[in-house]
This record gives structure tokens, C-alpha cells and sequence, in this order.
């Protein structure tokens, strides 16, 4: 008890300077006073700045990195627009020449045939078509050559004598009437009623002029297609002649040449006359065209061509099919405006038809 006590005792004293502390502290009118430098100091604004810093300089690393982008896409696209062009540029020459390389065997083809009929007199060159004139002398007769290279539709037609069917009118009218530039008599002809008539079939723009007449005897029909091909032969139905798509023709006596080969001459043909003027249409196997008009005939009937002749020249100069046209006065050849043969007449004849060429 007296133990206990005195324990009491000692805490109580070694408490009492803390207690009379508290005490002063509690009411005494101290106020304590922190300086400045106890706090860090607080700027808004460069907290602010600090704030937008992060987002700028990622902006900035985020364009610097997009322009290194663009600067690469760029140069990408220089290089493939570059390699485009140059590209381009070799398959153009390619293309070039390999449009020489197919073109040359058709060269070749066309020298051959252009020197068998020797050097050409007169050439006429233009988009439409390329036609050369030459001159040709045989032991019985003169004649003229004109091939021709027809590059558009325009390029040949075959005009009705003075436009109209029954009419007729000489070669070189007709030449003067359309502008033609060229022109060769055409198709056979019978008169009637003061008029002209073509002979037999006979198709102008398309379109059959007096109907269709079958093939009989030795006639034959030969005209241009759509694709300025020479067709010819003959026709025994309309059908099989529309399935040729012809765009003008006309009818005579009698076929030539066939694939090259010489044809059966029927024997009326053969001595009535023997010689004469003559005029042939011909094609070559790449569609080039080939006309033959020949000057002849004396009273003593020793000037001319036979049809043998022309057959011969014809495969001679390498044509394919031949046909021969209306001869006699009605040969004529008219080359820039002016008549080229010596029309067995003494002048030329009226025709109902006539084919002719453009420039």
C-alpha cells in the first residue's frame, strides 16, 4: 500500500511540468508565424505552361514524325511514277517495234509486186488511199497498170452515170461529177428505150439497182465489201451473194483468174474478139488492188490484148483473182482529171457505170 502510493506519488510530480505547459499554451494569445521559404512557392502560369508542354512536344515529335512519313511516301511515289514512265516508254518502243517487225513481210510482199510492174509514173499518197500508175508495153499493145492500196471506206465507190439508174456519162464525167480523183470503166451495159442499162446485177451504196439476176451463161458479178475486200464470182441466189456484204458491184465476162489459177476461157469469148482493148479488175493477197486497161484495136484487128494475154499478166504480176471488164470503147482510165488511154472510139464512151477513187 505504502509502495503503491509512492509510485503514484513520482508519476504524479514527473507529469506536473508537462501538465502546467499545456496549461500556458492553452491560454496564453501565441500565434505562431511560418515564413515564405516553409512552403514551396505555387505559379499558376507555369504550371499551366508545364501542362501544355507534354501535349506540344507530342504534337511536335507526332508532326515531325508524319513529315518524315510524307517525305518517304513521296519519294516512294517519285520512284513508282519514274519507273512508270520509264516503263511506258519501253513497252511504247516495243510496241513500235513490233509493229515495224509485222508490218515488214507486208513491205517485202508489196516491193515485190510493185517491182514487177516496174517504176511507177504518177503516186498519190493520202489517208484514204495509195494509188501508183505505170506503164506497160507488150509486142501487140499498150497498157496501163493502177494499184491501189484503199485505206478507208470512201476510198473507191461506183457511181451510176449521172447519178441516176439508165443514165450514162463518160469516165472522166464522172470523175469531174464526184470528185474523184481516178476512175476505170466498170460493167457491162444493154440500151433500151433511149437509155443506158447496167447488164444484169448491179449494186450501188448497198443496194441492188434493177433487182437481183442470177448467174447465167459465162456473167459474173464483181464488187467491193464492207471491208474493202474484192469480191467476185458467180451467184446463182440473192442470199448468197447478201452474205458478202457488198457495197457496190457489176456484172460482165467473163472471170480470169481464181485463186491465183488461170480460168477455162469459154470459146466465145476466146475469138469474139481476139484482140482488143480490155480492161481487168484484179486483187492481190493483201487486198491491194490491181486494174489493167489495155489500148488496141486497128481495122486490121492486130492490135489489142487477147484474154490469154491478160490472164498472163495478171498471174505474171502475182494477182489472185482477176475479172475481166467491159472492153472495147468502153476501156478508159482517167488519172488527175485527165484521160490517160487511147479510147479505141476516138473518144470516150458514155457508161452506165463507172468505178472510181478518192484522194
Amino acid at each position: 500500500m505504502n509502495s503503491v502510493r509512492y509510485l503514484n506519488r513520482t508519476l504524479l510530480l514527473a507529469c506536473t511540468p508537462f501538465l502546467g505547459m499545456l496549461l500556458w499554451l492553452l491560454f496564453a494569445n501565441i500565434s505562431v508565424v511560418m515564413g515564405e521559404d516553409a512552403f514551396p512557392k505555387y505559379d499558376a502560369a507555369a504550371i499551366e505552361d508545364a501542362a501544355a508542354v507534354k501535349p506540344a512536344a507530342k504534337a511536335t515529335e507526332g508532326l515531325s514524325s508524319a513529315q518524315k512519313t510524307a517525305a518517304q511516301t513521296s519519294k516512294s511515289i517519285k520512284k513508282q511514277i519514274k519507273l512508270y514512265n520509264q516503263t511506258n516508254a519501253e513497252m511504247k518502243q516495243i510496241v513500235t517495234k513490233a509493229k515495224a517487225q509485222a508490218q515488214r513481210p507486208f513491205e517485202i510482199y508489196d516491193r515485190i509486186i510493185t517491182s514487177k510492174l516496174g517504176s511507177p509514173s504518177g503516186t498519190v499518197n493520202t489517208d484514204n488511199l495509195r494509188a501508183q500508175l505505170f506503164y506497160i508495153k507488150a509486142d501487140h499493145f499498150n497498157a496501163y497498170a493502177l494499184k491501189l492500196k484503199l485505206k478507208s471506206s470512201d476510198a473507191m465507190q461506183m457511181a451510176l452515170g449521172n447519178g441516176k439508174y439508165g443514165g450514162a456519162e463518160t469516165t472522166l464525167a464522172a470523175v469531174k461529177r464526184t470528185g474523184a480523183f481516178a476512175g476505170v470503166n466498170a460493167g457491162g451495159f444493154a440500151d433500151g428505150g433511149g437509155k443506158r442499162y447496167p447488164l444484169s446485177t448491179t449494186i450501188v451504196g448497198g443496194k441492188y439497182v434493177g433487182g437481183f439476176e442470177p448467174t447465167y451463161n459465162d456473167l459474173f458479178f464483181v464488187g467491193l465489201n464492207e471491208s474493202n475486200k474484192l469480191v467476185g464470182g458467180k451467184f446463182t441466189s440473192r442470199q448468197q451473194l447478201d452474205s458478202k456484204n457488198v457495197k457496190f458491184g457489176a456484172s460482165f465476162v467473163p472471170v480470169l483468174v481464181k485463186n491465183g489459177a488461170a480460168a477455162a476461157i469459154p470459146s466465145k469469148w476466146q475469138t469474139s474478139p481476139a484482140r482488143a482493148p480490155r480492161t481487168v479488175i484484179a486483187n492481190y493477197k493483201d487486198d491491194q488492188l490491181l486494174v489493167l486497161v489495155v489500148d488496141g484495136r486497128n481495122e486490121g484487128g492486130s492490135s489489142g490484148a487477147t484474154l490469154a494475154e491478160m490472164q498472163l499478166l495478171l498471174r505474171r504480176y502475182g494477182a489472185v483473182d482477176g475479172y475481166n471488164l467491159d472492153g472495147g470503147g468502153s476501156s478508159s482510165l482517167v488519172w488527175n482529171g485527165r484521160v490517160i488511154n487511147k479510147p479505141s472510139d476516138g473518144q470516150l464512151r458514155k457508161l452506165p457505170t463507172n468505178f472510181l477513187f478518192f484522194k
